[in-house]
């Protein structure tokens, strides 16, 4: 084990834990060399599964025998900087979640048509910025079987450290990228898209026409201002959640599950110990 003792908040190697911004870790540029933080030894585990590569650790001294020593047995020859609880929260600025964070290599993202070529199902993120709202809606695509994820460039980045924590590592799991083009470009692959939203037009979710397109584009906004017309305005449907009690909305990352439950095509694929 690589194991390097800190004693000071600028110790050389850290800067990744400490200084460097969510934006400067995610490196526009060139994304390929760009770095994100996984956090708790489960998400860290996912990430090292998926094939993405372990740059530097940062562990609680306890955890290294403990919850993290699994990690640190398949990170050989990476950095596992340790020293007192209270000297690392200060460097992070919080508590570190199970004692552990992990910094990783950023990876080519796929682009929209390698997404769609083989999807059924799509999610698209459209202005989306709440980083739990971001976890949470990949959490659900993984979950209930949807095949890729684009986000307009106004979007959070779903490797955002939070939003990776939230989605439990599941942004690991499933395809995604970057949008480029308008939405309803997305008919170019062959995607009918579907609007989530409120409209004098919207269809319930449960339509029998909306739920047999072979392959669909669900189309999520932001809860506070929904989606803009244009985008309401361009889509092959419009669809709305039937709700009871006057309430009028739910929040996207809950609404985002409806949908994709109801508007799933794959059953196959569902994990069948699910429904026992």
């Amino acid at each position: 084990m690589n194991i390097v003792e800190i004693t000071s908040l600028d110790h050389p190697g850290v800067e990744i834990f400490s200084t460097l911004t969510e934006a400067q870790l995610r490196n526009r540029l060139e994304p390929d060399k760009g770095i994100f933080i996984a956090e708790s030894p489960k998400v860290i585990n996912v990430a090292l599964n998926a094939g993405y590569t372990p740059i530097a650790l940062l562990c609680e001294r306890k955890h290294i025998c403990g919850d993290a020593s699994g990690i640190i047995a398949a990170c050989q020859d990476v950095p596992v900087y340790t020293g007192e609880r209270k000297l690392l929260a200060e460097l992070t600025g919080y508590t570190l979640t199970r004692g552990v964070l992990c910094a990783m290599r950023r990876r080519r993202l796929p682009s929209p048509e390698e997404i769609c070529s083989n999807a059924d199902r799509i999610a698209v993120i459209d202005s989306v910025t709440d980083t739990t709202n971001i976890g949470a809606i990949f959490r659900s695509a993984a979950a209930l079987g949807v095949d890729g994820i684009l986000l307009t460039p106004t979007s959070c980045d779903p490797l955002n450290r939070r939003a990776v924590r939230v989605s439990m590592g599941t942004v690991f799991l499933v395809p995604w990228g970057w949008l480029d083009r308008p939405i309803e470009s997305l008919k170019d692959f062959g995607f009918k898209t579907v609007a989530l939203a409120l409209s004098d037009k919207s269809v319930s979710i449960d339509d029998a026409v909306l739920n047999a397109e072979p392959k669909l584009a669900m189309v999520l906004g932001t809860e506070g201002d929904g989606l803009a017309g244009e985008v309401i305005a361009n889509a092959d449907y419009t669809a709305r959640i039937p709700m009871y009690h006057g309430v009028d909305s739910l929040n996207v990352a809950a609404a985002s599950a409806v949908a994709f439950w109801q508007l799933r095509k794959h059953r196959e694929r569902m994990n069948p110990d699910c429904m026992k």
